[in-house]
């Protein structure tokens, strides 16, 4: 039989042997590495569960000061210099056994009313906030950074494109707002997942609640929770919370690879709308001459990534409840996967903000290859009196006879017109239509004043694109003043929490 290591949880009851080496490697080991992020949860929930304990009459007075005494020292020892061994299990266990080490049987007071899981479920909880935090912060300095060159660029002409076909002509800097709009979205899904995230499973107990009269209200506002879980079992077994995580991160990242995407293509010889800085870029090995925009396939790999991890997390979310499995894997995936985000969207912020723009380049080509046809279309419906259908066969035939480089002047619409029935209605159109014809703009002709005409709320007139990237950096001021907030209540309880600990310690509590 083998023997199981010293004050191995079950070794005296259920489990005279202990872990076997594969299920060390295969499920302690998961465990174990979770406590790169969890020790300092861990640590600020044992304080709180102390002094709760403390509270309700549970633990002597010396026992609790002792407690209170060792959980700093855990909580102020680097996560690397810790004790934390996989044969134990999870982290908790480590923790319980070198509590057990230093202080004896005064340690066996600390699991009253909680479940290991109870710890871990909060510690986890705190890390999330944490990180969901930094990913707010990152998607922030994104959107800002859009706005900005957004600005910088509106009255930058270009031709926007659809399935990387030629649309119509639009400002550059429209463009580039539209993923500082995006990234707001974001910033509202973080938000919607750090409050589900900032509720405390603390003084849960077992499956049910415990008959340890724990205040649960106090618990929460000591770890600086905005309140308890509302049902103790799905706030302990429920794992939509981390597959939340997964999809916002998940979403923040993808809202940069849509931009990654364009960007690749935009930054290759062939379009050179684009430079991406040095920084940004990677030589190739064999060949000499090449930019490789290697930050860009960072974005786009990542987000593939995290769009795996979020699924995976749902897929092991489908447990019956008040199972391990699906927390056994989703607690480093979930964090890992909004640490991931984070890095991602730092990344593309930064090669936005460096990037080079060939605005030359851009306006060059702006109305080429047929893209002015719609509003052509749209100028014989206005001016000509004709249904919209029948203007677009008429600008798609003139445009197909005039050929890739060619634009079709008056008389080829009128034969046009001509050709697919449309004679008479082509006989009454008088100059005023072909002024208006004239003031459609031609290729390469495109510029700030045909721009202007587009300037319907949340258009590409650069007083439109202006009008937006300043709603975009109202709307993220404010959403950095919630995050200040948030951040601020929480370090305000752990320093609360931690002051109590310190006095009780001390012998110093009332």
């Amino acid at each position: 039989m083998r023997e199981p290591p010293e004050g191995y949880l079950g070794a005296e009851g259920p489990l005279p042997a202990g872990p076997s080496p594969a299920l060390v490697e295969a499920g302690y080991r998961l465990e174990i590495a979770d406590a790169r992020f969890m020790h300092r949860g861990l640590g600020l929930a044992d304080l709180a569960h102390i002094l709760e304990l403390r509270e309700a009459g549970a633990v002597p007075e010396e026992a609790a000061r002792a407690l209170c005494r060792e959980a700093l020292v855990f909580l102020e020892t680097p996560v690397e210099d810790f004790p934390y061994d996989p044969l134990y299990g999870d982290a908790y266990n480590s923790r319980e056994r070198e509590l057990e080490r230093r202080l004896g049987p005064a340690a066996g007071w600390l699991p009253a009313g909680r479940t290991r899981r109870e710890a871990g479920r909060i510690a986890v909880r705190l890390a999330l906030r944490e990180r969901l935090l930094g990913l707010h912060g990152a998607a922030a300095d994104l959107a800002m950074t859009l706005a900005g060159r957004g600005r910088e660029l509106a009255e930058v002409a270009w031709n926007d494109v659809t399935y990387l076909q030629p649309a119509q002509p639009s400002s550059f800097g429209f463009y580039l707002a539209g993923f500082g709009e995006g990234a707001v979205r974001d910033l509202e899904r973080i938000r919607a997942c750090y409050r589900l995230a900032d509720r405390s499973p603390a003084g849960s107990g077992g499956v049910g609640g415990t008959v340890i009269p724990l205040d649960r209200e106090r618990l929460s506002a000591r770890l600086g929770f905005d309140g308890p879980t509302d049902h103790i079992r799905d706030g302990m077994w429920s794992a939509d919370v981390l597959a939340d995580a997964g999809w916002a991160a998940a979403q923040a990242a993808l809202t940069v690879n849509r931009l990654a995407e364009d960007l690749e293509i935009f930054a290759s010889p062939q379009f050179g709308y684009v430079r991406l800085a040095d920084g940004s870029s990677r030589a190739s090995v064999a060949l000499p001459q090449k930019r490789n925009p290697y930050a860009l396939s960072v974005i786009r790999g990542g987000a593939g990534t995290l769009i795996g991890r979020a699924a995976g997390l749902m897929a092991a979310g489908r447990t019956p409840s008040a199972r391990t499995d699906n927390w056994l894997y989703g607690y480093g995936e979930a964090v890992g996967a909004v640490e991931t985000a984070a890095r991602l969207v730092r990344l593309a912020e930064e090669t936005v903000r460096e990037m080079e723009v060939d605005g030359e380049r851009l306006a060059a080509g702006a109305g080429a290859h047929g893209s002015l046809a719609t509003d052509l279309a749209e100028r014989l419906t206005l001016d000509g009196g004709l249904d919209y259908r029948s203007a677009y066969r008429i600008v798609g035939r003139a445009v197909a006879e005039a050929g890739d480089g060619g634009w079709p002047a008056a008389d080829d619409l009128r034969r046009a017109a001509g050709e697919l029935g449309f004679g008479e209605e082509a006989a009454r159109w008088g100059a005023s239509l072909e002024e208006a014809w004239e003031a459609t703009g031609k290729p390469g002709e495109i510029g700030p004043r045909w721009l202007a005409g587009r300037d319907a709320v949340g258009s590409c007139a650069p007083s439109r694109v202006e009008e937006h990237c300043r709603s975009v950096e109202e709307r993220v001021a404010r959403a950095r003043e919630w995050a200040e907030a948030a951040r601020h209540r929480t370090e305000a309880a752990a320093r609360d929490l931690i002051s109590a600990a310190r006095r009780l310690a001390d012998g110093k509590a009332k």
